[in-house]
């Protein structure tokens, strides 16, 4: 945004926004949020190493 002659740079910097672009600007913010987060998550699941299957409780595995 650039400064005009008839206005000084605080005028752009201290300006309030409406209601309703605070809404939007919030639920957009939210949502980038919520989407790095389970961007994030899947990666850290992706890089572990699968676990191994459990043997059912009681019984004795067979092997050959």
């Amino acid at each position: 945004m650039r400064a005009c002659a008839a206005h000084p740079i605080e005028y752009y910097m201290t300006k309030k926004i409406s209601g309703t672009a605070a809404f939007a600007a919030g639920a957009i913010g939210s949502a980038a949020i919520a989407a790095a987060l389970l961007y994030a998550s899947n990666r850290k699941k992706k890089n572990e190493p699968p676990k191994p299957a459990s043997i059912p409780s009681g019984e004795n595995p067979e092997t050959d």
